[in-house]
């Protein structure tokens, strides 16, 4: 009989032979154990067996599901992903992952195992014991632990994967987090840093809503001054705080963003200065080609850069918003300045139209009721 019922102490298990080993030749007979009735195990031997029959039977084992995540899954998916995930996912892992549940086994993980260390790390899960993590954050760990268990679907290792019937937090809707500034405080910033030597870099972003590692990626070769455009082909992004280049992450990400006259000018100026800084350094200068580098030439690190703008930001008094703020301020004063959101979305390098309009949802009605005013103006004659 290929599976058994079989009494052990005070419960029931279930032997299952599932053939042989293919390299030994023995019989390889798998224990299923824990059922309290007779009855329980039954029913378990048959569904067992469907399962073997069917090609998903799960041979037991006692790995600990951070043994699989650190051992096996992080090697296998490591050729797949960009160093930037590869570098959150092992840093999600190792400090917050592993600690809390790479002890468990990786098949008596359950939902009600993450579900409650999401409510912890939502109260507690701050490395520096100030209180909990972002709902966000939250849903970054969710997502690795739910694309492990995926591939360990995959891999016959488990028979389900637990995270799809987990609750991790929900986001807030966009715009709840997201701080910009006026037109009119946007200019005070580029005003309080028109002699700074980088302050191309901040018209740049000012004006066409670049990422930093696209503004730091981007290479003169990219630069099209007669043409006033800009090609984004590259990002330059920090990887356990190295600095490397990398690739846009999608298709729309590779993009060509037209220039307006002023940030052309301003683009002139500082390839003036950047070629003066050469002549003065001479051979020690690095020719690496950036648009925006130190003035020996070399690159900018990008966690410089932020440091940077939060430094110019507090200098100038005004509110205080975050480097990547930027790109959401361009993108609404774009909207509400009427234009079309296919085009801001376009400019940015957002996927779709869709996601666009998804995180600039407070925009929209404002722009809602301009449409409605337009529109009634129209047909009344108003």
């Amino acid at each position: 009989m290929r599976g058994t019922v079989i009494k052990r102490g005070a419960g029931w298990s279930v032997v299952v032979d599932v053939g042989r080993d293919p390299t030994t030749g023995k019989r390889v007979r798998n224990w299923h154990s824990g059922f309290r009735t007779k009855r329980e195990a039954e029913r378990a031997r048959i569904e067992i067996l469907g399962r073997v029959d069917h090609g998903t039977y799960v041979v037991p084992d006692r790995r600990t599901f951070g043994t699989y995540l650190e051992r096996e899954w992080l090697p296998a998916v490591k050729s797949r992903l960009r160093a930037s995930t590869l570098d959150s996912y092992t840093r999600n892992i190792r400090l917050h992952i592993s600690p809390e549940l790479g002890h468990l086994q990786l098949q008596s993980l359950t939902s009600a195992h993450l579900n409650c260390f999401y409510a912890e790390k939502l109260e507690y899960g701050r490395l520096d014991a100030r209180g909990g993590l972002s709902p966000k954050s939250v849903r970054h760990l969710h997502g690795v632990i739910r694309k492990s268990l995926a591939d360990a679907l995959r891999w016959n290792l488990v028979q389900r994967n637990v995270a799809d019937s987990a609750d991790p937090p929900r986001l807030r809707a966009h715009g709840a987090d997201i701080k910009t500034w006026s037109a009119a405080e946007l200019g005070a910033f580029l005003d309080s840093v028109s002699g700074d030597r980088l302050y191309g870099a901040w018209v740049l972003a000012a004006t066409t809503g670049m990422r930093r590692g696209e503004i730091l990626g981007l290479r003169w070769v990219d630069v099209y001054l007669d043409a006033a455009t800009v090609s984004v082909r590259q990002t330059r992004v920090s990887v356990a705080y190295d600095a490397q280049a990398s690739t846009p992450k999608t298709a729309r990400g590779r993009r060509s963003i037209a220039l307006d006259r002023t940030t052309v000018v301003a683009l002139r100026a500082h390839r003036k200065e950047q070629l003066e800084e050469r002549v003065l350094y001479g051979g020690s200068y690095v020719d690496s080609g950036f648009v925006f580098t130190d003035p020996s030439g070399k690159p900018i690190h990008p966690d410089r850069l932020t440091k940077l703008f939060d430094k110019h930001v507090k200098d100038s008094g005004l509110p205080r918003i975050r480097l990547h703020d930027l790109r959401h301020t361009h993108a609404t004063l774009a909207l509400a300045a009427g234009i079309q959101a296919k085009v801001v979305s376009e400019r940015l390098g957002h996927a779709t139209v869709a996601f666009t309009l998804d995180i600039y949802a407070h925009v929209v009605p404002a722009l809602q009721q301009d449409a409605a005013d337009k529109i009634a103006a129209l047909i009344f004659d108003l």
